[in-house]
């Protein structure tokens, strides 16, 4: 009632204003609208129509501006209810994979995916577990897909990295961690990987390169000691590689880098010996050598020894190596074993029954052992101890023909090599059998990826088997 008494009052004030102000105006006003068309109005007519004309503007104005705010708070509020939705099943599909339903973590991060094809994270998380499952070639296209939607995302690069090294692409994964490099030049995750992946290749050239930037980086002490070790060991391999592709004078510079870095690497030594026997410098090389078992107390410098002297017609100058090395350490079975065993080799027979009968704590870690007792019994014709020894050499579990063990990771071998074929950790191989049989070996800060060792021509099964 009230809105209907004010309108008529408006109205009625309006008619009387109107009326009031034409009586004050009279006359009329021409308005023309084209050359051959006009008509008149009161002046208080034309005002009061140009009002209303003005108002319509305005009211059509504000009318399509608050049209325009309400389809523009539809579509985010749309929007928004999308995201939301988006980030739900994302969530979901993460804790999934954290309660290891993995089947139900594909479908959400694929619904996810399927409402917004370029969500990184989802393709991400689901490149993942797509890896872990050994499906490679899908989960390369998901984060191939991600980094196309963020060419700059550094935690794509790293996963699309592994998909390929997964997939033995190795390549395609080192160019890869390239794009990282060039992002971010001091990514030291980066750097590690590519660095690993350079050893696999064994492109030690570039390895090396890499880890001297490494070295370079602020790095604990206890990852810096580890990188150092590999650096050494980086250093020997360009020298080893360079050497076979015959370039002695070059490799003997990174062998001397590689002793310089650590004077108690042994397989740096050993091919500083292999280029002097090559250039002819056989004496040279037995110089050198017997000056790094005084040095290194190693048995394997010991065997390099024995083949040399063998070879050259001069088995007397290793009796008197092994015999020096024994007046040193009168109680070292290993030596012990290694000179009865070069005794057999060379049929002297009764030094070498001498010598084996009375050696203590190499039975129990090889059958050669048992097997030479054995032979020298039977030449000695005292055959129920001949075969009481190759019982117990038939014993043995492995046929050991002197083997080599890993101090890493205890893996045997019958090669000597620098390089740990198993744990690829360097100047960890020893001769057995090890003076106490219950050692702890030491624990390695670095294991790099598992390789294809090269041994050097004369460290190689040094012992014909018995």
């Amino acid at each position: 009632m009230l809105r209907l008494l004010t309108t008529i009052f408006f109205v009625s004030a309006g008619i009387f204003l109107y009326s009031y102000f034409r009586e004050l105006n009279p006359g009329s006003v021409e308005v023309r609208t084209s050359p051959s068309f006009q008509f008149e109005l009161s002046p208080v007519t034309l005002v009061v129509f140009s009002m209303a004309v003005g108002a319509v503007l305005v009211a059509l104005a504000v009318g399509m501006r608050q049209t325009a705010h309400v389809i523009g708070n539809w579509r985010s509020t749309r929007l928004l209810r999308r995201k939301e939705k988006i980030d739900a099943l994302h969530r979901e599909g993460t804790h999934a994979i954290m309660s290891k339903r993995t089947t139900e973590a594909i479908s959400l991060f694929e619904r996810a995916l399927a409402m917004d094809p370029n969500r990184v994270d989802s393709l991400l998380w689901l490149g993942n577990i797509y890896r872990v499952e050994g499906n490679f070639a899908e989960a390369i296209r998901l984060h191939q897909r991600a980094n196309r939607v963020d060419e700059r995302n550094i935690e794509v690069l790293l996963e699309l990295a592994n998909d390929l090294e997964g997939a033995k692409r190795y390549e395609d994964a080192l160019q890869t961690l390239h794009k990282m490099l060039r992002i971010e030049p001091d990514n030291l995750t980066a750097l590690i990987r590519k660095r690993d992946l350079l050893i696999r290749l064994e492109k030690w050239s570039e390895a090396l390169e890499i880890q001297h930037r490494l070295l370079k980086a602020n790095l604990p002490e206890p990852a810096r000691k580890a990188e150092a070790h590999l650096l050494t060991g980086c250093t020997y391999e360009v020298g080893r590689q360079l050497l076979e592709r015959g370039h002695p004078d070059k490799a003997r510079r990174y062998f001397r880098g590689a002793i310089k870095k650590d004077r108690t690497f042994l397989p740096a030594y050993v091919g500083i010996g292999e280029i002097l026997i090559q250039e002819g410098k056989t004496k040279q090389a037995v110089e050198i050598l017997k000056k790094v078992y005084v040095k290194t107390r190693s048995n394997v410098i010991l065997h390099r020894l024995e083949e040399l002297f063998l070879e050259q017609g001069e088995p007397s100058e290793i009796i008197r190596v092994y015999q020096e090395a024994l007046r040193q350490d009168p109680n070292n079975p290993a030596l012990q074993f290694y000179l009865g065993k070069l005794y057999y080799r060379l049929e002297m027979v009764d030094e070498a029954f001498e010598i084996l009968s009375t050696v203590e704590g190499v039975q129990d870690q090889l059958a050669d052992y048992h097997k030479i007792m054995a032979n020298l019994y039977l030449r000695k014709r005292q055959m129920e101890e001949a075969v009481t020894e190759l019982k117990k050499a038939l014993n043995f579990k492995k046929r050991v023909v002197v083997p080599y063990v890993c101090t890493a990771c205890r893996n045997e071998s019958t090669e000597w090599s620098g390089r740990c074929r198993s744990c690829g950790v360097w100047n960890t191989l020893v001769a057995l059998p090890l003076p106490d049989a219950g050692q702890v070996f030491p624990d390695q800060d670095s294991k790099p990826l598992p390789i294809s060792a090269v041994p050097y021509q004369g460290i190689a099964s040094p012992f014909e088997t018995v």
